[in-house]
């Protein structure tokens, strides 16, 4: 059932977007586009023009998510979440087929990653599957086995593809989504144990390339000029940087093209190389900002799906800059993981505009109309 509102005017609407959010969105969205002409070699072509437009009509994208209504992505959760399955469902089949994985669709031309809108779309339906659900039946095994099914078939999905980074990242948000619904956490503890048990079996049916990933992420230096090149680049692109950096257009990592992947996955590397251990970490005060922003929103909202689509969000982000930070490091083995508003990628971009627009129409429409009772 619904609460009866007088409707927001679009101005009123306007006022109640947090502008602090968007602004530290354009901010990185910034520092890709700097980033992204060094990369090019102090030129906005091909990357950083396109970059800084894509920028401009996300942001677009985001403040006319927020205008409406959240009882409409409510209502659209199920079905959002249906459309990714299929598209997801069809990459294997008609997808476009790079370095021996399919993971993207074309449609007159224009390409996109349905992984990346099925984010969003767990994201939503989870929110959407909790708000319809009792506080007390949040741990009942039935309704956790009802939560598990929806975020399985987007991993399994995606592992078919294959591409296990992302499938990675969809079981952390959806995990991480559960664990904010209120889910007990003996579940948890007794996942985690059986992950540890059953790991050896996994790591025998990975593929070779996942394999190796694994080795090189604990021993890079066993094949620098193969499959360890990646790291070593970049964790030299890094140490290169030092305190400052050797400044901007002068990193000899970027400019003379040691670090593969540059303008993508390795792009922080040459924020370090450049703008030294001082800029990366104000890059990262940037994300750890709009992602406390973001979890202030949330716990600040009223409403179940509300408060779980903008901590959804922010914990989407956080678990990008997360992997990818910790990739380029070598905390953790290189998985493709993009860092959010600063790599290349229209798809990335678009997905987590979209993102970030659902949990600001759940923060500007709190309290003005919201669904409270809905079943699933």
């Amino acid at each position: 059932m619904f609460e009866t509102h007088r409707a927001l005017t679009i101005g009123q609407k306007l006022t109640r977007v947090s502008w602090s959010a968007i602004a530290l969105v354009i901010a990185l969205a910034a520092v890709g586009v700097v980033t992204l002409f060094s990369v090019a070699g102090g030129s906005f072509e091909p990357w950083a023009q396109r970059h800084a437009a894509r920028c401009a009509a996300g942001v677009m994208v985001l403040i006319g998510c927020a205008m409406v209504p959240v009882k409409v992505w409510m209502q659209a959760a199920v079905p959002i979440y249906l459309a990714a399955l299929a598209l997801l469902a069809a990459v294997p089949v008609i997808g476009n087929e790079a370095m021996g994985a399919k993971r993207w669709l074309t449609f007159g031309g224009l390409s996109l990653q349905p992984s990346e809108f099925m984010k969003v779309a767990l994201v939503l339906v989870l929110a959407r599957f909790y708000a319809a659900l009792p506080a007390k039946q949040v741990s009942r095994p039935l309704w956790i086995a009802v939560a598990l099914t929806l975020m399985a078939l987007p991993v399994v999905l995606t592992l078919k593809q294959p591409d296990l980074g992302t499938a990675l990242l969809l079981a952390g948000i959806g995990l991480g989504t559960m664990f904010l619904a209120g889910v007990s956490l003996w579940y948890f503890a007794s996942a985690l144990v059986a992950v540890v048990a059953v790991l050896p079996q996994v790591t025998l049916h990975l593929h070779d390339y996942q394999r190796r990933r694994i080795e090189i992420f604990l021993d890079p230096s066993s094949d620098p000029l193969g499959a360890g090149y990646h790291i070593t680049q970049a964790k030299i692109a890094l140490g290169a940087g030092g305190l400052y950096g050797q400044g901007y257009l002068k990193g000899t990592q970027n400019q003379l093209d040691f670090v593969p992947e540059k303008m993508t996955d390795f792009i922080f590397a040459m924020i370090g190389e450049e703008w030294g251990f001082a800029g990366a970490c104000v890059v990262l005060a940037l994300f750890g900002s709009l992602i406390s922003v973001l979890f202030v929103l949330a716990y600040a909202n009223t409403q179940t799906f509300g408060r779980l689509v903008i901590s959804g969000a922010a914990l989407s982000l956080s678990i990008y800059v997360v992997i990818n930070v910790g990739m380029v490091t070598g905390l953790v083995p290189v998985v493709g993981v993009p860092l959010p508003l600063i790599s290349y990628g229209g798809t990335a971009m678009l997905g987590l505009m979209v993102a970030l627009g659902l949990a600001m129409s759940a923060h500007v429409h709190d309290g003005t109309g919201q669904v409270v009772g809905a079943r699933f």
